[in-house]
């Protein structure tokens, strides 16, 4: 059993290299709105309920999928480096996967912000991701969150195995998708 957890910012594509990773690989994709969109018809993320049940489905995916005979999972989300809560998050999930025998690896992209504001308006992430369909709330809300959070590492903060940090800036996702397998040997 493979977990990769691909991290970054909002907008950084870590859905489209999740995608562009699943097609090349025998890796299922499980991107973070998959859970966010399915709540949000009841509570928004935001909330105490809508949070609370984002987390139950994950977990509950994250223990199934870790018990099976599945070749792997991609897990897409936006780790904020200032939050102790998210490193204990990040803890839990790699220690689930490995205590049933599963390798986890680690790929952190970061990318500009006029791209990643460019990319926030993608027709694939508005097609796979309805929450951010409204552009100005989405817009607003990935810049306010870099006064909040602190979404890249700092140079060595990372100290997992198997850890790989991309600028993506300048490439496509299926440019990183390749790399990503070809380091790991996905």
């Amino acid at each position: 059993m493979k977990l990769v957890l691909i991290f970054g910012p909002q907008a950084v594509g870590k859905m489209t290299v999740g995608q562009e990773l699943a097609k090349i690989t025998d890796l299922k994709l499980f991107h973070n709105h998959m859970t966010i969109d399915l709540v949000s018809h009841f509570f928004s993320y935001s909330t105490t309920e809508g949070k609370k049940l984002v987390n139950l489905f994950r977990q509950e995916i994250f223990e199934e999928v870790s018990k099976s005979n599945l070749y792997g999972l991609i897990f897409t989300f936006v780790w904020a480096f200032n939050m102790q809560e998210d490193w204990d998050y990040v803890d839990d999930l790699a220690k689930l996967f490995e205590s049933r025998g599963g390798t986890v690896y680690f790929v952190e992209l970061e990318a500009d912000v006029a791209e990643r504001l460019e990319r926030n308006k993608s027709s694939n992430r508005l097609e796979h991701k309805p929450s951010k369909r409204d552009i100005e709330w989405s817009e607003k809300d990935l810049k306010s969150s870099m006064e909040k959070y602190r979404l890249n590492s700092i140079e060595g903060e990372i100290n997992y195995a198997n850890y790989l940090k991309i600028n993506n800036t300048n490439l496509s996702a299926e440019k990183v998708a390749l790399n990503i397998k070809e380091a790991f040997h996905l």
